[in-house]
């Protein structure tokens, strides 16, 4: 019955790929591309090569009707890509010159000339030998059209661009730590019973220093939403998922994926990460898509692991287990040396037997799961789930694949369904035992990779962004930091790798600490310690402690508190009855009356942004101007919702232009968020970005200098002087220091 429950869960995760999908895209695309929609054209015919089968006619067509969308768009080089591989899976002459003319017309705006003009010679060749040619009169006018602009590009070339951006800031001092692989030398690993494995400073170290750089042992796509698709749908979802938006292999942004050749949902930024991923893990988890897309990224992340590992070294450490795993339960005992699963002379688990702890399979195995804390269901759900897996390994001939024992010349066979016994073999129910130990220690050790992600079209003046879940993974080392829920660090990630650096200063001998998700600024006491439930831990952090002290009130709940409709002042209670904390006024209400209006004002703000999405700013404006009236009667003026609103209206004004009004309401939005997060928080930071665009563009020349060194200041603290808002601050910077002195004094 499960298994059958199975089948039909999986039937709704397509992963095939079906001609019939292709068609439908193909046509949606096309419709896209007429209308001008090049982006939405380009993710669409993106689809269709996902869905073409390998060695289809079609395939071609399908890249070179990709170019012509990226040519509009002015991605000229990743054009060329796209029309190199109509040709190489044989694009029909009869449309050659089509795709030449592309070509040609590409490498004309990168300055390419010499390559042009070749081109363009062979479709003159074409043209003298081919008589048909001569029928298609806007080919031949195209083709005049290129010429005439080759020669004038050849008389006239465009000066040289200056280079010009942000200013190069020093050179990060790194010295990576002997003992810890990709840690820096100013950390030390220690362990304790009451903490277990955690790094402490060996030195002080000051704000925005970095402390980790590790890239993830293992690292998953999260797939994102799709439609709910039911027995009988045909159609099929248009929308763009993270799926379809990153690589499944680096986690890059896709412009022009290269598509797995055997499924409809892996896809790549590179033929590189294809072929990477194929030899590495892909190969086998190809035919399982609908099956690990149904039980969820944790397993799906489980058997990624052990693909990557090896056969040898996970059959090495579960035969280990056997012998040891009571003591990795045991704290005492886990200060011993391990013998040859080797914890190194330190005594400290994960470590190798020269000592050192490396971001290894050895120290993810290492990692807690805390077996005996999880209820019986969720093991058995867990075991469920990772036997499903392992019999369709089994049952789809993948168990050699599995077990690493192919040739070379197998790697690439399709495979082909080999039903065996129901019975795993001894070799895979190592595999699952691997498997199930770590969709246990995921629970305590998954590491979410978040990336900025723009809201909205992305293609306004001022560009808002916010931070998402985009894939699962393990790091080792990073797993060595402990929770607080008032960290020292901060972490940000740059395809599959992150960086730890330190927010504030740390003392020497103090203890480098990460969040975990409940943090002090945004949620109260009670919510945070129900969330860090899943960890099997209590906090015990300096803010948890402080808000437990009787009589103390966490700032969340003044902050986001509901205010009087007569006087203004905070309402409080703990009952469903809330009461006026202004002695002099008797004001009450119901808790359940004030949460109603709350809701009742997210979802006015809601339709006024969707009227923003669809081009109607004015009344967009009249809603969230009606909302803040609304809710400065019930609302605490610091409420959250207050400073949102502030930043919804700001977008709103500088989508129309208005940029002295939206860098009113910015400021606004910015002291709410300052008291809420503190003025060198990542939340500011990211405000004070949006900030200094608004100034950039309303040419407030001044102030938009100040606001851009502040910005830098707390940003590069937390993402590091590389990272892409950086770049864009000192390229604002560079652009308004070229100013003219006159203008400059003006402004």
């Amino acid at each position: 019955e499960e298994e059958a429950a199975l089948v039909r869960l999986c039937h709704r995760a397509r992963t095939d790929k079906e001609p019939e999908a292709a068609s439908w895209y193909r046509e949606q695309g096309n419709r896209e591309f007429k209308r001008g929609q090049y982006q939405a054209a380009l993710r669409l015919y993106s689809k269709v090569a996902s869905h073409e089968l390998p060695g289809s006619p079609e395939v071609s067509v399908c890249f070179a009707n990709r170019s012509a969308a990226l040519l509009h768009l002015g991605h000229f080089e990743v054009c060329l890509e796209d029309i190199a591989r109509a040709e190489s899976h044989g694009y029909p002459d009869r449309l050659l010159p089509k795709i030449l003319l592309r070509k040609a017309e590409c490498l004309l705006c990168l300055e390419r000339l010499q390559e042009a003009q070749d081109i363009l010679r062979v479709l003159e060749s074409k043209i003298a030998l081919d008589g048909v040619m001569t029928t298609h009169l806007t080919w031949l006018k195209k083709l005049s059209q290129l010429k005439v602009k080759l020669g004038e590009k050849k008389r006239c070339p465009e000066p040289a661009q200056e280079a010009r951006g942000g200013i190069e800031g020093e050179p990060e001092i790194w010295e990576e730590n002997s003992g810890i692989s990709g840690a820096s030398s100013s950390l030390s690993l220690r362990f304790d019973a009451e903490r277990g494995r955690h790094l402490v400073a060996s030195q002080d170290i000051v704000p925005g220093q970095s402390l980790v750089k590790e890239e993830a042992f293992v690292s998953v796509l999260c797939p994102g939403e799709s439609l709910p698709l039911q027995d009988d749908d045909t159609a099929w979802d248009t929308r763009a998922t993270k799926a379809d938006l990153y690589c499944h292999h680096c986690l890059r942004q896709l412009l022009a994926s290269v598509p797995c050749q055997g499924c409809s949902y892996a896809k790549y930024c590179s033929q590189h990460c294809a072929d990477v991923a194929w030899q590495q893990y892909h190969r086998t988890e190809c035919s399982l898509g609908a099956l690990l897309l149904t039980l969820g990224v944790f397993c799906h992340v489980a058997l990624r692991t052990v693909l990557l590992a090896g056969f040898a070294e996970v059959s090495r450490l579960v035969a280990w287990s056997h012998r040891g795993d009571k003591d990795l339960q045991n704290p005492e005992a886990r200060c011993k040396p391990l013998s040859d699963a080797g914890a190194g002379s330190r005594g400290i688990p994960g470590c190798g037997s020269n000592g050192r702890y490396q971001s290894s399979y050895q120290a993810l195995f290492h990692l807690l799961p805390h077996t005996e804390q999880h209820s019986p269901e969720h093991k058995f759900l867990c075991t469920l789930s990772v036997v499903a897996i392992c019999k369709q390994l089994q049952a789809a001939g993948l168990e050699a694949a599995v077990l690493n024992q192919e040739s070379p010349q197998e790697l690439s066979k399709p495979k082909t369904c080999e039903k065996t016994s129901d019975e795993l073999s001894p070799e895979l129910k190592t595999v699952a035992e691997a498997m199930l130990r770590h969709v246990l220690q995921l629970q305590c050790n998954a590491q979410a990779i978040t990336v900025m992600q723009e809201l909205g079209p992305g293609d306004g003046a001022v560009v808002d962004k916010k931070p998402v879940r985009l894939a699962t993974a393990f790091f080792p080392v990073l797993s060595l930091l402990n929770h607080s829920c008032c960290p020292n660090t901060s972490v940000s990630f740059s395809g599959t790798a992150a960086t730890v650096r330190a927010s504030q200063p740390i003392s020497s001998g103090q203890e480098v600490l990460h969040c975990y998700g409940p943090h002090w600024c945004r949620m109260r006491v009670a919510e945070r310690q129900q969330l860090l439930s899943q960890y099997f831990f209590e906090c015990r952090c300096r803010a948890c402690l402080e808000e437990l002290e009787p009589g103390v009130k966490s700032v969340v709940s003044i902050r986001n508190s509901f205010c009087c409709p007569k006087c203004q002042a905070h309402m409080q209670g703990e009952d469903d009855t809330l009461c006026c904390s202004n002695k002099a006024c008797a004001t009450s209400a119901s808790r359940d009356h004030l949460s109603g209006r709350l809701q009742d004002l997210q979802q006015q703000i809601q339709k006024a942004l969707d009227m923003l999405r669809v081009g109607k700013a004015d009344q967009a404006i009249k809603m969230l101007l009606k909302c803040q009236m609304d809710a400065g009667t019930f609302l605490s003026p610091e409420h959250l919702l207050m400073g949102e609103m502030e930043d919804h209206l700001a977008q709103v004004y500088a989508t129309l232009g208005k940029w002295q009004e939206a860098a009113r309401h910015l400021k606004k939005s910015i002291e709410i968020v300052e008291r809420h997060h503190g003025p060198s928080s990542v939340e500011t930071g990211h405000e004070l970005f949006k900030l200094a665009q608004v100034l950039f563009n309303g040419f407030a020349v001044s102030e938009a200098l100040s606001t851009i060194q502040r910005a830098e200041g707390i940003l590069s603290v937390h993402f590091g002087p590389q990272s892409a808002q950086i770049q864009e601050l000192q390229e604002m910077k560079a652009c308004l220091s070229e100013l003219p002195r006159n203008i400059l004094q003006r402004t």
